[in-house]
């Protein structure tokens, strides 16, 4: 019995561990080949999605840098304009007007987007005589900035030298309105309202011009100019209203008397000093229709002694042969005759400005 049983027993193992090792072998090997395949399958599937992601990450980069290297380049393109920008104005302030044009010139290359140096470019041209390309300088500023309440008032300067006072008088009002919406410190609306007076005043609208210029002196900005003062008394004599203006000739001699204590130059002196006689031989002329003789005496001699310091000859002979005459004024008729060389040296009110009125100024370029 143990003998048959030592004899079926091992037969039955060893045949069962073969077939058993047979059975399991195959499905081994064929799952590991799966899985093995799967293996490769997934990284393949991992580095590609590894691949796609570096060279999306790549282009990405690069699209950074290359948007970095523009921003680098506008940057400093940037800060090129602004150099030649900067050399422009100083340049254009000390009277080098060809210079400052070619550095302006340099900036608006450099960036197209430079919108004061297409103002100041403007300006610079404006000094020269060359109408035109001011004019184009200022419409591209414009064309750049609709808002831009400088290149209205510069452009309005231009539309004045060329006698365009409508247009001139739109651009002041644009000005006015973008300062308003958008303040800035380069214009002052005390200055603005007297352009816009002066305007009114060549245009012959004096309520218009006496309202400016009002409220011009009533704003607390700025300085305030004599001339501001002159112009007002010339509407207030177009309206007749002679007592007015003889108040504001007065006022803007005192404004003389009170600003030339701190000039330093020769010309600033003589220019203002110009003025003053010019505004008592008006004020005489007023004084004379009103019937103040002794007002207007007074007047012309403040005038006469401007005159010789001056050393203005002719104006010193002048006022004296019309003091002469009214010291020999005995009646109302004979005083009438009197004011007539006044009238012809001193007119009350231009018909049209004169060149010499229309302002020479560029002040843009000190503020920009």
């Amino acid at each position: 019995m143990k003998k048959n049983t030592s004899k079926k027993n091992p037969a039955p193992r060893k045949a069962a561990l073969p077939a058993k090792a047979d059975v399991q072998a195959t499905p081994v090997k064929t799952s590991n080949g799966s899985w093995s395949l799967s293996i490769y399958i997934y990284w393949f599937i991992i580095l590609f999605f590894i691949a796609a992601t570096f060279y999306i990450l790549g282009r990405s980069h690069g699209s950074i840098r290359a948007s970095g290297d523009n921003v680098e380049i506008t940057e400093e393109a940037l800060l090129q304009s602004g150099d030649y920008y900067e050399s422009g104005k100083t340049k254009l302030l000390s009277g080098d007007v060809d210079a400052a044009v070619t550095d302006l010139t340099a900036s608006i290359e450099a960036s197209d987007e430079n919108i004061d140096a297409y103002i100041l470019r403007g300006e610079a041209y404006m000094q020269a005589g060359n109408y035109d390309a001011a004019m184009d300088d200022f419409n591209t500023a414009l064309d750049k900035d609709e808002q831009n309440a400088v290149a209205y008032y510069d452009r309005a300067l231009l539309n004045t030298r060329l006698e365009n006072y409508a247009a001139a008088l739109n651009d002041i009002n644009s000005a006015m309105a973008m300062r308003a919406a958008r303040p800035n410190d380069i214009l002052q609306m005390r200055d603005l309202y007297a352009r816009r007076g002066q305007l009114n005043l060549w245009l012959k609208n004096w309520e218009g011009a006496v309202a400016d210029y009002t409220n011009s002196l009533a704003l607390p900005d700025g300085v305030v100019s004599p001339r501001v003062y002159a112009e007002r008394a010339e509407a207030f004599t177009a309206l007749n209203q002679y007592e007015a203006a003889i108040n504001d000739y007065a006022t803007a001699v005192r404004v003389i008397a009170e600003q030339i204590q701190g000039v330093t130059s020769a010309d600033e002196r003589e220019s203002l000093s110009a003025n003053a006689m010019s505004y008592f031989e008006k004020s005489a002329a007023l004084n004379l229709k009103l019937g103040n003789i002794d007002a207007a005496r007074t007047d012309l001699n403040e005038a006469a002694t401007i005159a010789v310091a001056l050393n203005d000859t002719e104006s010193v002979n002048r006022l004296g042969g019309l003091i002469a005459e009214m010291d020999q004024t005995v009646t109302p008729q004979t005083e009438t005759v009197a004011t007539e060389p006044v009238q012809e040296t001193a007119p009350e009110f231009p018909a049209e400005p004169a060149p010499a009125d229309v302002p020479q100024e560029a002040p843009a370029p000190e503020m920009v």
